[in-house]
């Protein structure tokens, strides 16, 4: 704990909401989480005098109530850059969303927000393609891009998968896509979906003599299987592929990577982001994976809306938004943003 910390343009700044133990003071707590994210362990060990601790260890600097609800409390976190390897989302989530969320100092544990030094983001690639990109490559201004799903997600043929994508992109669509669970099943193996999916995209662009798409889902099992689906695809014709939130920060760079090598546009479905990001005292705010994922490289996100059949307060929803599209973000505490962030020229991501 340092109340009188001054914050270093290269800080990594993290804000957690707190809930502590029955009796535990949330300065306390706070110390703790800063510690146990950062150089200390449950106790103290002779090897801290091997090192400069005092230089390494995380600083917990504030700490306020949250405004109307009872033992919860934000707590300002900030991280000396050289606690980071460059360039890597899995290094800065083992530290940050480590160890602490089982901490027994804590009832319950939040990450709401970070703010990212540029010295730290200019180590990342960021979105190869982005919006403005994407809408010169489309051909398409003025308006939002129009997609859907395909629908049922399971249990198509590839032969009627490829009808409905192209009655769709006759419809009007610009795009349309494979859900996050539609892989390689044995009714239609991925393959057969790709190729009947691009005749649907091409009979359809055809007509109406524009271009159109349908994101490609590569996710598999292993990097190889997805580098040899993403492959195909691009050997088919189409423009853009897709990835889910569920095959991991590294393959999720690694395919951000494959995709500016090949001019692709990537697209990631937040596939199981919900299972940390959905309770309010306890996980992770989407915004987060908002700001690793425009570092990561992915060129489209789904961000959430505030209508249909998934949870989706506007406020929160416009954070998200200005997260991934505003190349810098002001501090807007009713929209969740609590720290001001100079994006350092990285690319938007089309939410």
């Amino acid at each position: 704990w340092d109340a009188d910390y001054v914050i270093k343009e290269t800080d990594i700044l993290a804000l957690f909401r707190i809930t502590p133990q029955p009796g535990v003071d949330p300065i306390e707590a706070s110390a703790a989480i800063a510690g146990e994210s950062s150089t200390a362990t449950w106790t103290v060990v002779w090897t801290d005098l091997l090192t400069a601790c005092d230089l390494y260890r995380a600083k917990a600097y504030r700490v306020d109530p949250v405004p109307n609800v009872a033992d919860q409390y934000f707590a300002y976190i900030a991280y000396d850059i050289d606690l980071f390897e460059e360039g890597s989302i899995a290094n800065l989530t083992a530290s940050i969303i480590g160890n602490v969320f089982g901490f027994k100092a804590v009832k319950a544990l939040r990450l709401e927000d970070m703010r990212m030094p540029i010295a730290y983001l200019k180590t990342f690639q960021g979105p190869a393609t982005g919006l403005i990109v994407e809408r010169e490559r489309m051909d398409k201004f003025g308006r939002p891009f129009l997609g859907a799903t395909v629908k049922p997600k399971l249990g198509l043929s590839g032969k009627n998968y490829g009808r409905v994508v192209y009655e769709g992109l006759k419809g009007g669509l610009d795009f349309l896509k494979d859900d996050e669970n539609i892989n390689s099943q044995p009714f239609m193996r991925w393959r057969e979906r790709f190729l009947y999916s691009m005749e649907g995209v091409n009979k359809a662009s055809a007509s109406a003599g524009e271009i159109k798409g349908h994101y490609l889902n590569v996710t598999a099992a292993t990097m190889e299987d997805m580098y040899e689906r993403a492959e195909f695809s691009k050997d088919v014709g189409s423009i853009i592929c897709m990835i889910d939130l569920v095959i991991g920060y590294t393959a999720i760079q690694s395919m951000a990577i494959w995709a500016r090598k090949h001019d692709m546009i990537l697209h990631l479905h937040r596939a199981g982001n919900s299972t940390y990001s959905r309770q309010k005292n306890h996980g992770m705010n989407f915004r987060v994976i908002c700001k690793w994922m425009r570092m990561a490289g992915v060129d489209h996100i789904h961000a959430g809306t505030v209508v249909g059949k998934l949870e989706g307060d506007p406020l929160m929803i416009k954070g998200f938004y200005n997260t991934l599209l505003e190349s810098d973000t002001e501090i807007n505490l009713p929209q969740g943003l609590f720290f001001a962030q100079n994006w350092a020229s990285l690319r938007k991501v089309v939410p």
